[in-house]
């Protein structure tokens, strides 16, 4: 248990926290949100002792081990397996402990370690690093090099890996996500979901939050508020208190009427493709929400293109690659004004690599590429953030594209993206990696593009950024290719996913949620093939009957998931009534009078609660199904 009685936190001469009372308990995963600087980094340092309270209590049971991920990797000659082992320090300890009672030809203490060896699992230890490393989108290869040899971002995964193989009673993970691929993501999420210690957790990941977060502890005003739930429950509950605030409604629902026209109109032109229903799905959750990101200090739209060529771009049998080797090969794409097309597929599968040639970082190896004249790429990189002068101001930035424009306006423009004040016109250098992101973006967005390439656009943007990046591109005329671990932006804004696996470029025939399936899938394809080789070498010498007994047995153990996924279809067919019903209800404007304040309060609450239920339900679901296929496999 974590305690936390009229704590009070500064650093330097901002005063962080007041007065926070807080209690965490065991086995609780909890969310940490709140705008940048508002202290959630500061409470993990203040967890680990790096920093201490200026008043107030923090009460740690002793003997408990905290995990964290180390913020800096040396150049270590030690080899990627063996850092993740480091992690376990009671196996290290151990281990040492072994090579010296051997040294020491002691016989007894030797039997004595080697009984605490299997007492905390130490001979799987490879095996659980290995796992870790897979997970995170090490090769097998790669599990021998050297720490030295990998680059800053593997590194950050290679300090992840280490955390997580520590036996922790308390995990602090601050932003996990950011160096990670979507395919290391939903590892990641599955790995946390089965942790039995507590989990502290800072993200700006909305879906990642949603499925590993049982608890919210929301920053703000200097104060901690827990909440019970994931964020989607957070957000219903707090648009509820922010409705209650009488100054804030008229512009509410300004937010909710303009979320609803939409909604609307992206309806009526939806295709019954998996991906376009998904969105109007995400599109609805994003009116709901509406009110609880009323205060944020985001405000900004894309302007329309100066001109809308069609096509905008053409790929035709395209090879692409690196020093004359195609990664990609026959690439055939066309690309028109409206196009919202989503790249999924493993790390080092080409996707980055498709939009680096459709930026123009890349010349193509063979085909044909084509480009209107009148095409306009707004390109979002992160190694274009170490591109921006860190010498000028975000306004001398702005002034470099646009001489002509006033000052006055450009200041404007830059506070829609939270750079006021001597913010627009201080360095760029000290600025965090956030708000570098924000200001490549408000460039991007300054320069009207009438094609988007974003390659992890929301990394190190806080969620409230991240909302209001959602939002704009919903009203984005032209067309979006994305490559994104964030499964909530890749839901609202995209109506088509492509594939990239095995050196193609394909349409996939489903939504996020079937790409997780694929995704096991092909996590299982080796072994599967290995078993059913094995079972056909068995299968000469079974007998009839075997196979009749195996065929019934196998039945047998199939009715239950059986009967479990008609019971949760049931479940999501009654929740979904339920759902309508509520929204209904809520699409009622008399509701919204000062005299049916209870009663909205009462309906929001409900439906917050049937949004939660329906979310897990869809995720029981989910892996029950994957659970029946894998069994009829």
């Amino acid at each position: 248990m974590l305690k936390f009685t009229n704590l009070s936190l500064r650093r330097g001469p901002r005063e962080l926290l007041q007065g926070v009372d807080l209690t965490i308990h065991h086995g609780q995963k909890v969310g940490i949100t709140g705008g940048n600087g508002v202290g959630k980094s500061s409470l993990f340092a203040l967890i680990l002792g790096h920093l201490h309270a200026d008043l107030g209590d923090v009460f740690i049971p002793k003997n408990l081990t905290i995990a964290h991920v180390a913020q800096e990797t040396p150049a270590l000659d030690t080899t990627a397996i063996e850092y993740v082992l480091d992690g376990d320090v009671q196996l290290r300890q151990l281990e040492q402990a072994i090579k010296e009672a051997e040294h020491a030809n002691q016989g007894e203490t030797l039997a004595h370690h080697y009984a605490e060896m299997e007492a905390i699992d130490g001979y799987s230890a490879n095996s659980r690093a290995a796992t870790l490393l897979h997970g995170l989108g090490f090769s097998p290869a790669q599990e021998s090099h050297a720490v030295k040899q990998f680059s800053g971002g593997w590194r950050m995964r290679l300090n992840l890996a280490q955390a997580l193989m520590c036996r922790s009673d308390i995990l602090l993970l601050d932003e996990p996500t950011n160096h990670l691929d979507l395919d290391a993501v939903i590892w990641l999420e599955a790995w946390l979901k089965s942790y039995k210690g507590t989990l502290l957790l800072i993200s700006h990941d909305r879906d990642f939050l949603d499925n590993v977060a049982d608890n919210i502890a929301h920053i703000e005003n200097q104060g901690i508020t827990l909440y019970s739930g994931n964020y989607s429950a957070f957000e219903v509950r707090r648009a509820e208190y922010l409705a209650s605030q009488q100054s804030a409604y008229e512009k509410q629902q300004r937010e909710v009427q303009h979320m609803q026209k939409f909604v609307e109109r992206f309806k009526a032109k939806a295709t019954k493709a998996k991906q376009a229903q998904s969105r109007v799905k995400a599109l609805e959750r994003m009116e709901l929400i509406a009110p609880a990101h009323v205060d944020s200090p985001f405000n900004f739209t894309f302007k329309k293109a100066d001109k809308m060529p069609n096509p905008l771009i053409t790929l035709d049998e395209a090879a692409i690659g690196y020093n004359e080797e195609p990664l990609l090969h026959n690439v055939s794409i066309t690309i028109h004004p409206g196009d919202r097309l989503g790249l999924l597929g493993h790390n080092g599968a080409g996707k980055s690599t498709l939009i680096k040639l459709l930026a123009g970082d890349l010349k193509i190896l063979k085909g044909k590429l084509v480009e209107a004249k009148e095409l306009n790429i707004g390109y979002f990189a992160q190694h274009q953030l170490e591109q921006l002068d860190f010498d000028a101001s975000p306004l001398l930035h702005l002034q470099r594209l646009d001489a002509n424009a006033t000052e006055s306006d450009l200041r404007k423009y830059l506070g829609g993206f939270n750079f006021h004040n001597d913010m627009a016109i201080e360095p760029v250098a000290p600025l965090s990696g956030g708000e570098k992101a924000r200001l490549v973006l408000a460039l991007i967005v300054y320069q009207k593009p009438n094609l988007l390439l974003l390659d992890e656009p929301t990394n190190h943007l806080d969620l409230e950024m991240r909302h209001a990046l959602t939002v704009a591109m919903q009203e984005f005329e032209g067309a979006m290719i994305i490559v994104s671990h964030d499964r909530h932006l890749l839901r609202t804004v995209t109506d088509q996913l492509l594939l990239v696996a095995d050196g193609k470029v394909t349409e996939f025939d489903g939504s996020l949620d079937d790409y997780r399936s694929w995704l096991s899938q092909e996590n299982k394809k080796g072994s599967a093939a290995e078993n059913k080789s094995h079972a056909a070498t068995n299968n000469d010498t079974q007998s009839k009957k075997q196979l009749r007994q195996e065929s019934a047995e196998k039945r047998r153990l199939l009715k239950p998931l059986q009967n479990k996924l008609k019971k949760l279809e049931k479940q999501l067919e009654e929740l979904s009534l339920t759902k309508e019903s509520l929204e209904e209800k809520l699409a009622d404007n008399d509701i919204y009078n000062e005299n049916n304040k209870e009663q909205l309060k009462l309906l929001l609450e409900q439906q917050g609660k049937v949004d939660s239920s329906l979310q897990q339900v869809e995720m029981d679901w989910l892996e029950v199904s994957e659970e029946l296929e894998s069994a009829n496999a």
